[in-house]
């Protein structure tokens, strides 16, 4: 029976590969043809028939209930913003949602913009879910010496040779950029083709990171930052989805009141006030 390849079916062949069987306890006495789990594992596991499955993978049953997803989601040993891909890529492969969604209206950015104008002690910017960059304030901008402006894909900036050498924590910089890239973006979105297409041509790392289909997003937590004028800088993160139907996320940085890292952000906003001071 003729297939078609769905974000569902690519997305459970590519994470089934990856759990070992010793990992859920099954013991093979003779040698295995496939990697990872065979698709009788999985629906074993996940109390479903071993026919439904391929018919999930193989994209002829493409809306699966929520009770299948969580049920597959034990079988696969994933996570909960794994369970919550799936049920995006549900969605996208049923016509959910709108590919090359157009972007908010200037007024809704310019709002925006102004409201992190204002966000004095806090670095700020907007990307949608291709993670191109839309709204920068001026001391995230400060912060990055000015690489972090409108226009700029963090992909293809991480993924770059430059980055590689000036970023110390680069491999987990990867591997995190590359699942939100996944879990933010829309398979079918042409701006996301292309991404993906110039990365995996020129980046073997970015290709085996793209391959596992790992997508979670990064909510909040510690990064190291290289803060212009100051070196390395451990900051938290925070990240807001702002509601459209592009998945465009508000991303800010703040440190304990106190901390080194607070000094840091002190001194970035009053070298930025005296800039526009001079600039007035």
């Amino acid at each position: 029976m003729p297939t078609t390849a769905t974000p569902l079916g690519e997305y459970l062949r590519a994470r089934r590969a990856l759990v070992q069987p010793t990992d859920v306890g099954i013991v093979s006495l003779t040698s295995r043809r496939v990697l990872g789990l065979r698709r009788d594992e999985v629906a074993q596991r996940a109390g479903i028939s071993q026919e439904y499955y391929l018919r999930l993978e193989q994209g002829r049953d493409r809306q699966p209930s929520d009770q299948v997803l969580h049920a597959l989601g034990r079988a696969l040993r994933l996570d909960p913003a794994a369970i919550d891909h799936m049920r995006r890529l549900v969605r996208i492969q049923t016509g959910g949602l709108l590919t090359d969604a157009p972007a908010p209206p200037g007024s809704v950015l310019a709002a925006l913009a102004g409201l992190l104008d204002q966000w004095t002690g806090t670095p700020a910017y907007i990307m949608d879910g291709n993670q191109d960059v839309l709204v920068v304030n001026p001391l995230a901008r400060a912060m990055t010496g000015g690489g972090l402006r409108p226009g700029v894909n963090l992909p293809l900036a991480v993924f770059s040779p430059s980055a590689r050498v000036t970023m110390q924590d680069w491999p987990q910089a990867a591997e995190r950029t590359a699942a939100t890239l996944r879990y933010g973006s829309d398979p079918r979105d042409r701006r996301l083709q292309e991404i993906v297409g110039t990365l995996s041509v020129r980046d073997a790392e970015f290709r085996r990171l793209w391959a596992r289909h790992d997508a979670r997003p990064y909510l909040n937590g510690a990064i190291d930052q290289e803060v212009h004028g100051h070196g390395l800088v451990t900051l938290r993160c925070q990240t807001l989805e702002v509601p459209g139907p592009r998945r465009q996320v508000l991303t800010a940085f703040h440190a304990p009141v106190g901390s080194p890292a607070a000094e840091v952000l002190a001194a970035l906003r009053d070298d930025v006030t005296v800039r526009r001071t001079v600039t007035v």
